[in-house]
C-alpha cells in the first residue's frame, strides 16, 4: 500500500474495526500483505492500523494501548474520519493525545473519501 508505506512481509495489527471503516482501503492493505491482519499479537507487530472516531473514548489511552504490541521501530497509522464527517477527531485533540502517548505526528495522508491517516511514531530519541 504505497500511500501508507505498508509492504509485503510486515506484520500489521488492526484495532478499532467497525462497519464504518473503508473496506476498499482495508482490502488494498490486505492485498499488499498477502496475509490477514493480526488481532491478538503473539509477537511484536510492525504497524498498527488504528481506526478511531471521536466517540470511541480517550484517544491518548487508545494510542497507549496501540503501543502494546508495536516494535520499537514500528508506527501507528491512526485512521480518523475526515473533517466534517461523523466521528471527526479535532487536530488539537490528536496532537494532545500523541503527546500523552509519547508519540510524534510524522505526517497525514488523505487515503479515502471518508477517512484520513495520521502516521504516529516514537520520537527519534527513543521512548520517553
Amino acid at each position: 500500500m504505497a500511500a501508507l508505506g505498508i509492504a509485503k512481509g510486515q506484520v500489521v495489527q488492526e484495532l478499532g474495526w467497525d462497519d464504518d471503516v473503508d473496506s476498499d482501503l482495508r482490502s488494498a492493505v490486505l492485498d499488499v500483505l498477502e496475509e490477514d491482519f493480526v488481532y491478538e499479537a503473539i509477537e511484536a507487530v510492525d504497524v498498527v492500523l488504528l481506526w478511531w472516531r471521536d466517540e470511541d473514548g480517550d484517544l491518548g489511552d487508545g494510542l497507549v494501548d496501540a503501543l502494546t504490541d508495536l516494535t520499537d521501530r514500528g508506527h501507528i497509522w491512526l485512521m480518523t474520519p475526515r473533517t466534517g464527517r461523523d466521528g471527526y477527531v479535532d487536530a488539537a485533540d490528536l496532537a494532545e493525545a500523541a503527546l500523552t502517548a509519547g508519540l510524534a505526528l510524522a505526517n497525514t495522508a488523505s487515503v479515502s473519501q471518508h477517512w484520513q491517516a495520521h502516521k504516529l511514531v516514537r520520537p527519534k530519541g527513543g521512548r520517553r
